[in-house]
């Protein structure tokens, strides 16, 4: 494949084969990350309009010979997974357990969206055709895109979220999807079903996945290198009171 033109579709180029976009509203990070004849979509957003705009951007992206046929959700927040349906016959990768979220909590999400401001009948709709990932990683699970390139799906355990996983892309740099693990635009939020205590334990391992010199991306925000990672984990421990 030649070389992705990031700028023709308005994303920010991470390296050869990874980049992303900042979703309006809630600054909401899409990854994608393209192989030989597959790619990797990294979260969706918050509604099967932003999705079908996902769909449109990749496909201008990566040309009419090549589409999505991956898609990876780093955790069961309604602005990461509500556009998912728009992409028809992908493999869907989650952590484990996301599965039950999903299929328990379709009305918790809707109700999550329409708090936030998606409008009642798009979070309704989105809910309604909410896409259970047919992949559930209990460890690590190795995608091959094609082209040599393999990508790492790591389950962090809980923290942001119950069901925290990270997607490391090989190259130079190496890039960490991370879901909001790692927020930049704001301070790291914590909901009812975060686990503070394992927080911290999760960006030790995001950094030890890394290494010094990725690209951390969060999601929300602007990407980060190994030290903004370290200091959020020093504030998150601070703040809940742990090691």
């Amino acid at each position: 494949m030649d070389d992705l033109d990031w700028n023709a579709v308005g994303w920010e180029e991470l390296s050869a084969r990874a980049g992303r976009v900042r979703l309006p509203g809630w600054d909401c990070t899409t990854g994608l990350v393209v192989g030989d004849g597959a790619a990797l979509l990294v979260d969706t957003g918050s509604s099967l309009r932003e999705g079908a705009a996902l769909r449109a951007d990749t496909r201008r992206l990566i040309g009419p010979h090549a589409r999505v046929t991956h898609i990876a959700l780093t955790h069961p927040h309604f602005d990461h997974v509500l556009g998912t349906a728009a992409f028809a016959g992908v493999e869907v990768y989650g952590a484990a357990g996301i599965d039950t979220v999903f299929t328990r909590g379709r009305d918790e999400l809707r109700a999550s969206a329409v708090a936030h401001g998606v409008p009642h009948e798009e979070a309704a709709e989105a809910a309604d055709v909410l896409v259970v990932p047919h992949h559930r990683v209990c460890g690590e699970w190795t995608l091959d895109l094609g082209g040599g390139l393999q990508v790492l799906l790591a389950n962090m355990g809980p923290a942001h979220s119950g069901h925290d996983l990270a997607v490391l892309v090989p190259g130079t740099p190496e890039v960490v999807f991370c879901g909001d693990l790692v927020e930049e635009s704001g301070e790291p939020q914590a909901g009812r079903d975060a686990v503070p205590s394992r927080w911290p334990a999760a960006l030790d391992r995001l950094l030890e996945l890394g290494g010094e010199d990725a690209v951390y991306v969060p999601g929300h925000g602007a990407a980060v290198n190994a030290e903004f990672v370290r200091a959020q984990r020093a504030t998150l421990a601070a703040r809940f009171g742990v090691s």
